[in-house]
């Protein structure tokens, strides 16, 4: 009778239950690449001029600290190519600088001053802790309404579709992607992080961890 009760129970609870947490992420997937579409660009000569540009952070290192994140790197030389084609005047720095040791912006900063790129071509954004806090922020602190956002295609998507809920009027320029092998956590990481994106903004109106003054971009 146990063993009954079981298979009854996961016929019945289990199985529906993972057809309807399936469904919502091809749900919450399918909605962010369709707003995307159309917004996106890979060829610098084709894509629009935004006076700013937000570059979105991510390690500078993998986990033995020594090999250069392809992300990294890629998003880097994106952002780059953008300002040596004068498609934005300036780059918005955004990323993680939450303990010690560990400064997304700063990495970048320092390796766009080793490119030729000056500082008062550079705005860093400490507070940069999750792609929902930088697209946030670039609104409502650094008070843009035209911008620029700068990383892969999948992570511009979802970066897009927060633009457009806080009013950001937003393109995306994609940086190289990364092997499939070397991105295939990412891959399964994007898919959970577009239902959070959902959570986020339509069940629990998750605000950035900071705001704080506004800042003024000269």
């Amino acid at each position: 009778m146990k063993k009954l009760f079981t298979k009854k129970l996961f016929f019945r609870l289990y199985i529906p239950a993972a057809v309807i947490v399936l469904a919502f992420t091809f749900y919450c997937s399918y909605k962010v690449e369709t707003y995307a579409a159309g917004k996106m660009y890979s060829d610098v000569s084709e894509i629009p001029y935004n006076r700013i540009g937000l570059l979105l952070g991510t390690c500078k290192t993998m986990k033995d600290r020594k090999t250069i994140n392809p992300f990294w790197q890629f998003r880097l030389e994106a952002a780059y190519a953008l300002w040596k084609a004068k498609k934005i005047d300036k780059i918005l720095i955004s990323g993680d600088n939450g303990w010690h040791g560990y400064n997304e912006p700063q990495d970048f900063m320092d390796a766009f001053i080793a490119m030729g790129v000056p500082d008062s071509c550079m705005v860093c954004d400490f507070a940069g802790f999750r792609t929902h806090d930088s697209v946030i922020r670039c609104k409502k602190v650094f008070g843009q309404k035209k911008v620029t956002i700068i990383s892969q295609q999948f992570h511009n998507e979802r970066a897009l579709f927060i633009a457009q809920k806080y009013g950001l009027e937003a393109v995306g320029f994609n940086a190289n992607d990364v092997s499939f092998r070397s991105g295939l956590y990412t891959f399964f990481r994007e898919k959970a992080a577009r239902v959070l994106l959902f959570m986020d903004l339509y069940v629990f109106n998750t605000q950035p961890h900071f705001l704080g003054k506004k800042i003024t971009i000269k």
